[in-house]
Formats: C-alpha cells, sequence, structure tokens
C-alpha cells in the first residue's frame, strides 16, 4: 500500500470515534488509484439524513486538506 493511501486509514481510524460516539460508523471498502476512497457508513449514520452532509463536508475535506491525492470520497 502507498504511503497516502495508509494515511488515509489513519484519518479515517480518527474519524470513526466520532461517527461511534454518535451510534454509527464507517467501514473502508477500497481506496483506489485514481484517488476516489470508498466507504460504508453504518448504523446510525447509514440512515441519518445529515449522511451526506458528513460525508462530504466532513470526512471528503477532511482527507482532502491533509491527503491532497485524494479526489472523493463516496459511500456505498
Amino acid at each position: 500500500m502507498s504511503d497516502w493511501k495508509e494515511k488515509v486509514t489513519e484519518l479515517l481510524g480518527q474519524v470513526r470515534p466520532a461517527l461511534q460516539r454518535d451510534g454509527g460508523d464507517l467501514e473502508l471498502l477500497e481506496i483506489k488509484d485514481d484517488g476516489v476512497v470508498r466507504v460504508r457508513l453504518q448504523g446510525a449514520c447509514a440512515g441519518c439524513p445529515m449522511s451526506q452532509m458528513t460525508l462530504k463536508m466532513g470526512i471528503e475535506d477532511y482527507l482532502k486538506e491533509n491527503v491532497p491525492e485524494v479526489k472523493e470520497v463516496v459511500n456505498e
């Protein structure tokens, strides 16, 4: 795994406790070479009407700020 992919994995590990405090979680499915990070929101996050905002304005922005190779985070 490349250094930037390891950094993404590490950063998602830092995000998970905040999601878990609200009854949700996040599963990392894949980090593609083109910069797309595939995740699956779980628990309370899976059905939350704010989950898309959490994903794009929270998780995606955080990853992009810290790992320039990240282009997009998608929930599947």
